[in-house]
């Protein structure tokens, strides 16, 4: 019979590793060994983004705390705790989303969630419903969703929400977006798309190519395009006042002409990265109804052939989010 000590003490995981850019494969790595505070994750699923994995993937990842090859990625991962510390705040059996983690020895883990198993503080896991299943891999995204609309409307703190009214894409960030404004109780936002294989799946909102739209009015317009090239034509669509939100990730430099922003009086903000409260917002919005996952997740692919399904999640346009099954990876 197997032990929890004996278990501890020979902790592996089948991983994604980046060796390089443009060289992926799966690996068994030794896992640190957990302390008190941590928890022991088997994981069941795991996304794979089409944002930052891919500047990983290619090696055009600008610096970044933690960056460095050989990597394993991800932060979208969804799994059962086997092992829980004692001041881990978890308890063994838990169904939990799990952000990432940090437990590879000299591997870096950036983001370190795309493993059959994982050791992680019981402090950064949130308890989700299990019938969620491997929907909840989309808690990630959502909650960058939630922290991009969230910062708008606390912008306006003291008069009527200030919710996105335009949003820049509709890929599942930009869908997720749309589904937050929604949820939060804002009209329902213009998303603009050009690919057409993209524009369609809108659910209460209407997706428009930009050449079609005469708006220059939009108080709050938010990119999730990741497209540095994009914010002159952006100023020139808001009224005096208003307010980008980048809410894709940039590669390159971002810069506009100063005059249109001046005339404007242009607000312009970052949404980092989600925190935990807008992790329960999220969690809190799915349990009443006024938010669903449903048709984001469009490919699944056995962790056996990561190297095909990372390929089709960066190449495939008719791939919003490309789903992991680890699933008797640490049998």
């Amino acid at each position: 019979m197997t032990t929890a000590a004996d278990m501890t003490a020979a902790l592996t995981a089948q991983a994604v590793v980046l060796e390089e850019p443009r060289r992926l494969g799966l690996r068994r790595l030794a896992l640190t060994p957990p302390t008190a505070a941590d928890c022991v994750v088997d994981v069941d699923f795991s996304g794979i983004s089409t944002g930052t994995e891919r500047l990983l993937w290619t090696g055009r990842m600008p610096p970044f705390p933690g960056m460095g090859y050989p990597l394993v990625p991800g932060y979208e991962s969804v799994g059962r705790v086997i092992e829980a510390g004692t001041d881990s705040g978890r308890a063994v059996g838990d169904w939990v989303f799990v952000p990432g983690a940090r437990c590879y020895g000299d591997i870096h883990g950036l983001f370190g969630g795309a493993a059959s198993r994982v050791v992680v503080p019981g402090a950064r896991l949130l308890a989700v419903p299990e019938a969620l299943a491997e929907q909840g891999v989309l808690l990630a995204l959502a909650a960058t969703a939630q922290h991009a609309v969230a910062g708008s409307a606390q912008a306006s703190a003291g008069s009527e929400k200030r919710l996105p009214e335009l949003i820049v894409g509709h890929g599942v960030l930009g869908r997720l977006l749309a589904r937050v404004v929604i949820a939060a109780g804002g009209r329902p936002p213009v998303v603009w798309e050009t690919n057409p294989i993209r524009a369609n799946g809108a659910t209460g909102y209407d997706v428009i190519d930009p050449a079609q739209d005469s708006r220059h009015d939009y108080d709050v317009i938010l990119d999730a395009s990741g497209d540095p090239t994009l914010l002159n034509g952006l100023i020139g669509r808001l009224a005096r006042g208003g307010e980008i939100v980048l809410a894709g990730f940039y590669e390159a430099p971002i810069s506009f002409d100063f005059p249109p922003a001046f005339m404007r009086e242009l607000h312009l903000r970052v949404a980092a990265e989600f925190k935990e409260p807008d992790l329960l917002a999220v969690r809190d919005a799915l349990d009443e109804g006024r938010l669903s996952f449903d048709g984001l997740i469009t490919h699944r692919s056995p962790v056996a052939d990561a190297a095909a399904a990372y390929a089709t999640a960066f190449d495939d346009p008719t791939c919003l989010k490309m789903i992991l099954d680890w699933r008797g990876a640490n049998g």
